[in-house]
């Protein structure tokens, strides 16, 4: 695939690679040795950026780590409607969700999951440390690929030097570290949309028969992405107006406060990056997003996932333009321009400081009680430990049966949204009184074996716990702050007295 160079491009850097035969020996010596010890030339980094097979091999290395680093709680529908629905399909017991009791859901992405478990059913893998890595794994694999192409579709805009710093904005914001290896169908939508997009706009790069094929590509990956996210098409509209109206105005820009929030420090560059580089028919792509989910009732950070990487990439052009050697001397210029500015080396170390602890805290630390349980009650479960499970915290608070992979009674409070605005579903009346919705449900119900609550309701029920029989057998870190109710600080999970162990 041939790629027409664009004019507003910062100068390559390996134009500079070429010795000087003005040079003695010993300079020459010399500048090699500079060279070698320089990011954008023979060093490390050069050796990786050496094809793209070994960029994806890198990639790849990275995101099953980061997978792997992933312990946390972010969404519930990372569970409930991906691995929690494939669970069932393959191991026939499960809870479906009422989007899915009613078809509002597509099976395609679950699917995806369903293989997996299947395979690993076959090979005997389906242990509980396998049962919650495994997905997260396979996810990596994908978002391997999506770095990957965005580092194409940085080269294809720009050049090779800008995509070698996009692709190091891909790795080292937070947010996408956090949240592109979960199984959330905006993880897999946003690998679908990157490369979708490479190959929507190199179609406008390359010969016609090879731009016909490119973006029969493209149409195909962009159906697939809407296929898995419905919302999708918001992305793929804008896209194709462009292409139908030739549409070159620029658009104002919308920034969510949830979208700084995933740029995080990133951002100045991102606004420097769109301003420099004129490319305003893909920014625009970004303001289109934020301005459409600005205005839906229902508002999430990860609904504009699939553009964090279009912002991160304009971010990596900013740092390229920064790069450029501040020389007006040609002689100078050539000698120093394997050199980083100083800038530059204080912009690099301000993006992974500001980053790397936010993204490890966020994977590790934060919310990671509601795994955790899950976890401990899978082991207990395959150990005969556990007969029942009551959930008595708001809906959707830990993952279900995808991670216990034991066929137990288990129940959680129900959260269906009902037909009258003011009837208040079971999440929302425990909240309102935790000890008198408890009694009541006992009083209806045969008791489990095993009760999960936080403990911003514990202080409220440990009366009728111990009534109950019920003692308290583990304890698990939460939360160092409240995301949007009272401090949820741990989980606890309390047991009946007869099944308790200290």
């Amino acid at each position: 695939m041939s790629h027409r160079r664009r004019p507003d491009l910062p100068p390559s850097r390996t134009t500079d690679r070429t010795p000087n035969p003005k040079l003695g020996r010993g300079e020459e010596g010399d500048r090699k040795g500079k060279i070698s010890s320089s990011w954008s030339s023979r060093g490390i980094a050069s050796a990786f950026f050496s094809s793209e097979r070994r960029v994806w091999g890198l990639s790849l290395a990275f995101r099953a780590t980061n997978s792997l680093l992933v312990q946390t709680y972010f969404n519930p529908d990372e569970h409930w409607q991906s691995l929690e629905v494939a669970h069932r399909i393959v191991f026939g017991y499960g809870h479906l969700t009422w989007e899915w009791k009613r078809g509002i859901r597509s099976y395609l992405h679950p699917l995806v999951f369903a293989l997996l478990y299947k395979i690993m059913a076959f090979l005997r893998l389906d242990t509980p440390w396998f049962m919650v890595k495994a997905p997260r794994l396979l996810q990596s694999l994908f978002s391997s690929f999506g770095d990957l192409y965005m580092y194409k579709l940085s080269k294809l805009l720009f050049d090779e030097h800008v995509a070698r710093w996009a692709f190091f904005c891909q790795l080292v914001n937070w947010f996408m570290f956090f949240c592109i290896t979960r199984t959330l169908s905006n993880s897999l939508e946003t690998v679908l949309t990157i490369m979708g997009l490479y190959y929507w706009l190199s179609a406008s790069c390359s010969l016609e028969d090879v731009s016909t094929a490119s973006r029969k590509l493209a149409l195909f990956i962009a159906a697939l992405a809407c296929a898995i996210r419905p919302t999708s098409a918001i992305t793929w509209f804008y896209v194709g107006m462009l292409d139908l109206v030739g549409l070159q105005s620029r658009l104002g820009f919308l920034f969510l406060e949830g979208f700084s929030a995933m740029l995080l420090t990133f951002l100045p560059f991102s606004i420097y990056g769109i301003f420099k580089s004129k490319k305003w028919r893909l920014s625009g792509l970004i303001a289109w997003v934020l301005g459409v989910y600005s205005m839906l009732g229902h508002k999430e950070f990860r609904f504009v996932l699939p553009v964090l990487p279009i912002a991160l990439m304009f971010a990596g052009y900013s740092l390229a333009v920064m790069s450029k050697p501040d020389f007006p001397d040609p002689k100078r210029r050539n000698k120093y321009c394997n050199r980083w500015p100083l800038r530059v080396h204080l912009a690099v170390l301000f993006l992974i400081m500001s980053n790397v602890p936010m993204a490890l805290y966020m994977s590790i630390v934060h919310q990671r009680g509601s795994e955790d349980v899950m976890f401990y009650l899978s082991k207990e479960a395959h150990d005969g430990k556990v007969k029942s499970i009551l959930f008595l915290m708001p809906c959707h608070s830990t993952p279900y049966y995808s991670t216990l992979h034991h066929n137990l009674p288990m129940r959680f409070l129900d959260c269906t949204p009902s037909d009258g605005k003011e009837i208040p579903d079971e999440s929302d009346r425990f909240l309102m009184d935790p000890a008198g919705f408890a009694t009541d449900m006992f009083g209806n119900s045969s008791s489990p074996s095993h009760i999960v609550l936080f403990s911003s309701e514990e202080g409220s029920l440990r009366e009728f716990l111990i009534s109950h029989s019920f003692r308290e057998v583990r304890r698990f870190f939460h939360a160092h702050f409240k995301v949007d109710r009272d401090l949820q600080a741990s989980v606890t999970v309390y047991a009946l007295a007869d099944l308790a162990v200290t």
